[in-house]
């Protein structure tokens, strides 16, 4: 429960919100294996990899409460359906436990929600079917908040595990020239958890860098975050007394959308 930004939570709570993403393309195995143990050591829920690196994920993971989280089309989602589809297959055969995709975002921008419902449809049924769990990346910052809702409802009736917002990749052009994202905004958040039903979670990635971050998104129903700042979040807990005990603690808000900074 949340009011006037406090919200009651534990370390191990904290921890098991977060995936710990280990993404950025020029990650060494070198730089693989010390993310896995900070992964392994912080207990979270799981360690965010690309496909080629499940098998020393496993390997390194092995007699942890750590799953992996391996990732699809990633991260700009425009692999024809059937590789999407042999992808997620081969990925959750190899020890994937929670696969996150990436829509087709130059349909979803099309309107082309026949095509769109029918890829999100596929993964879903291979990945279900091999025991593990979906979550589907829109990539917020290249959407409207329309695109956002329908993609909530599609997600809604396949029965998809999780509606996640961004990968943390998707630059967009701004004003003055430079490439930047958002990623997860308050706006988007509240959308999201409205538009989607109670058995959908929702996973904010991309901007949730700090405690306060992360204790705004839970407050907003978030039940997962995409983050690389695993240890500082953590260690801010820890610092601020937040333990096995059920605590209530404050949070500084996100930046609302139309502010300046907070991303």
């Amino acid at each position: 429960m949340a009011t006037n930004n406090t919200i009651t939570v534990t370390l191990t709570q904290l921890a098991k919100m977060i995936d710990h993403s280990l993404l950025h393309p020029t990650m060494t195995d070198a730089d693989i294996l010390a993310g896995l143990k900070i992964a392994r050591d912080n207990h979270v829920a799981t360690a965010c990899v690309k496909p080629y690196l499940i098998p020393l994920a496993k390997k390194e993971l092995a007699g942890s409460d750590i799953l992996i989280c391996p990732v699809i089309g990633f991260p700009h989602g425009n692999s024809t359906t059937e590789i999407k589809v042999a992808e997620a297959t081969a990925a959750a055969q190899a020890g994937g436990a929670e696969i996150d995709m990436v829509v087709n975002i130059g349909k979803v921008l099309g309107g082309d929600w026949e095509y769109v419902t029918d890829e999100i449809r596929r993964i879903n049924e291979a990945v279900t079917a091999n025991q593990a769990i979906l979550k589907v990346i829109f990539e917020n910052d290249y959407l409207q908040p329309e695109h956002i809702a329908r993609l909530c409802e599609i997600c809604t009736q396949l029965g998809v595990a999780f509606v996640k917002t961004s990968t943390g990749y998707g630059f967009v052009k701004q004003a003055d020239g430079s490439y930047n994202y958002k990623g997860a905004t308050v706006r988007d958040l509240k959308l999201m958890r409205a538009k989607s039903g109670d058995k959908v979670q929702v996973k904010a990635a991309g901007g949730v860098r700090t405690l306060d971050d992360l204790l705004h998104v839970m407050s907003l129903g978030v039940t997962r975050i995409g983050a690389t700042a695993t240890v500082a979040i953590l260690e801010d807990a820890r610092k601020r007394g937040i333990g096995n005990e059920p605590v209530e603690v404050s949070f500084k808000p996100m930046k609302e959308e139309g502010e300046t900074g907070g991303y």
